[in-house]
Parts: structure tokens; C-alpha cells; sequence
């Protein structure tokens, strides 16, 4: 797919990382030139800088042939603007935009407008809607945020107190086969389980480990 993403901040960087790890076409626009360190390793698409509603810019970027536009910026107008840009003007069929203001969420919704809203999972929740897949985000409440994932091998044989983190992940229920439940600090946790639980920001990376891709 050819993928034009807004904005190379923490969860623009990590979004760009990702899909051009999966070997998508990747553009990365950012009006701050030393924002493109934030990019992996990994990431070999292309860097302009400039605004992401510009139309110059848009029109360098590929915006003609784009598969998919991402506005993550930390400025909602920003981010709206671009995408009503690439939408309308351009025709991209899935324009996704970060809300970062909860507040303005209604005006999203009013102009149709695909978004996601939250802090760790925004760049993987971003990326599934980006290949129209099923994201591990539910809700967020501040820097928590309630996800349900499918339990990994790296998560076989492991009790629930060797999982949890103090004041960063508590898992509230599982669902094993057909049976619902709540678990206890000894439960074990099986490969293929599904849980339900709340991760803050800084705890997400060390959950992560867990979750089946």
C-alpha cells in the first residue's frame, strides 16, 4: 500500500516504523525537519518536511496514488484539515486522524470523520484500521487504557501475579474456550486465552509481550 502519515512525533514515528517494517510505501510528513530522527532503524520510506494539508506538499508525498492517509499530529485542527484535504480533495478512500482532545470528539463524528483517541495504542490501533484489521484498544480513561488480547506462547503456563504489573496492569477477565471469568492472582494463563484488562502508558511495552499479533 502507498501510506502518507502526518505528523513524526511518538506515535507518528512508531506508525511509520511499523508499516514500512511490513513493507508498505511509506511518506512521513513533518513541518520540524529533526522530528525524522524519531524514525527507526528500520524505516526506509521517504521524509518530506512541510504541512500535511498543503497541497504542494501532498502532491509530492503521492497523494494521487495513496492507498491510505494517517494524521497524527498533536494538533487536532491539523489533523482534521489534513484529512478533509486528502479526502475530498483527493478522493483517498481511508484518511484515520489521532483525536487528540476527547473534546472534539463530537466534530469528528459529525464530518464522518475515522479517528482514533487514546496514548500507547494509537499507532498500533491507527496501523489495524489502516489494513482494516481488529485492534487490541477498547477505551481510555487518561494515561490508562483498557485493551482485550489474545494470550500468546510467550504467556503459556504463566500465573496471573508473575503478569500483572503494580500500578500498570491488572487484568479483569478472561474468556478461556467458552467459559467467562474472573480470574485470581493464581490463575494460569494458556496460549490462546483472551483478557480483558487495563495497562498504563509507561507498562504497555512489557505487556506487549503477551499479546498475539
Amino acid at each position: 500500500m502507498n501510506i502518507i502519515v502526518v505528523g513524526c512525533g511518538r506515535v507518528g514515528s512508531q506508525l511509520s516504523t511499523m508499516l514500512s517494517v511490513e513493507g508498505h510505501n511509506v511518506v512521513v510528513i513533518d513541518r520540524d525537519e529533526e522530528a525524522f530522527r524519531r524514525l527507526g532503524s528500520t524505516f526506509n520510506g521517504v521524509t518530506l518536511k512541510g504541512l500535511g494539508f498543503d497541497e504542494e506538499i501532498l502532491e509530492e508525498a503521492g497523494i494521487r496514488e495513496a492507498d491510505a492517509f494517517a494524521a497524527v499530529t498533536n494538533l487536532d485542527n491539523t489533523n482534521l484539515m489534513a484529512c478533509e484535504v486528502a479526502r475530498k480533495l483527493y478522493g483517498v478512500r481511508l484518511a484515520v486522524a489521532r483525536l487528540y482532545n476527547p473534546i472534539r470528539e463530537r466534530t469528528y463524528q459529525q464530518l464522518g470523520l475515522d479517528y482514533v483517541c487514546g496514548t500507547t495504542l494509537v499507532a498500533q490501533t491507527l496501523m489495524e484500521k489502516i489494513k482494516v484489521g481488529h485492534g487490541h484498544h477498547l477505551n481510555t480513561l487518561g494515561d490508562v487504557e483498557m485493551v482485550e488480547f489474545k494470550c500468546n506462547a510467550a504467556a503459556e503456563g504463566k500465573k496471573l501475579k508473575n503478569v500483572e504489573i503494580a500500578h500498570g496492569f491488572r487484568i479483569a477477565v478472561m474468556l478461556r474456550g467458552q467459559s467467562t471469568f474472573i480470574p485470581t492472582d493464581d490463575t494460569v494463563l494458556h496460549t490462546g486465552d483472551v483478557v480483558v484488562g487495563a495497562v498504563k502508558d509507561e507498562a504497555y511495552l512489557k505487556v506487549s509481550r503477551y499479546m498475539e499479533e
